[in-house]
């Protein structure tokens, strides 16, 4: 393509990795792209052993939208223009991991979560208010959130206003049982205010329709 100008591009890889001395460094990365007279690259390699390994490669500046298939092991870089995130993994994601994602991802508006792992060791942490961390992550601009495949812990995580502040949420995506678990019927104060901008509830399990759940979800539409 002798004509060609500019390229763009944002290219994600996944390969089941069997023999970890065969992974691919970032070296191995960047000497694939060393002859490339198009611009800057940037890319995120995952092989965290518990997952397929996944490489992604993408032009700079980052202009693209939507960044799925990450984990633990996603770098501490900025891409302003994501607003769809998808992330997953088979360990434990920490209370630091969102402060990271909320910090690399400024103005997300659509997150996506998969994790069925427990988040704390502590089976009953899920039951306390308190915050260990001291620090609460803001996602100011997270319109929809999906916890439908996670672990209760993480709905802990994102509906305690002492771990997480949620002002614009107004979809949501969860299972209907851990919902009412961590809610602990639809009377916890500590859940209550990230949910109180809610609009449409997209519940995975049976819902019964009550003067509780409407009037937790204050902004629900009937």
């Amino acid at each position: 393509m002798p004509q060609l100008q500019t390229f763009i591009f944002y290219i994600s890889t996944e390969i089941k990795v069997c023999n970890l001395s065969h992974r691919k460094s970032y070296d191995d990365i960047q000497q694939t792209f060393k002859n490339i007279k198009y611009g800057p690259t940037g890319r995120i390699i995952d092989h965290s052993g518990t997952i397929p390994g996944r490489c992604h490669i993408y032009s700079l500046p980052f202009i693209f939208t939507l960044l799925e298939k990450i984990s633990h092991q996603f770098s501490t870089i900025v891409l302003n223009t994501v607003t769809h995130l998808y992330v997953c993994d088979r360990i434990p994601m920490q209370h630091e991991f969102f402060m990271r994602m909320s910090q690399s991802f400024p103005f997300l508006k659509h997150f996506s979560i998969a994790n069925e792992m427990l988040q704390s060791s502590k089976h009953d942490e899920w039951k306390s208010d308190e915050n260990p961390f001291c620090s609460i992550i803001e996602y100011s601009h997270l319109t929809t959130l999906d916890l439908t495949n996670v672990h209760k812990d993480y709905v802990v995580q994102f509906l305690l206003e002492t771990k997480t502040h949620l002002p614009c949420l107004t979809d949501l995506y969860v299972d209907y049982n851990r919902l009412r678990s961590i809610t602990m019927k639809f009377t916890r104060d500590a859940t209550r205010c990230n949910c109180s901008k809610i609009q449409r509830l997209f519940s995975k399990g049976w819902m019964v329709s009550s003067k509780h759940v409407d009037g937790y979800f204050s902004s629900l539409e009937i």
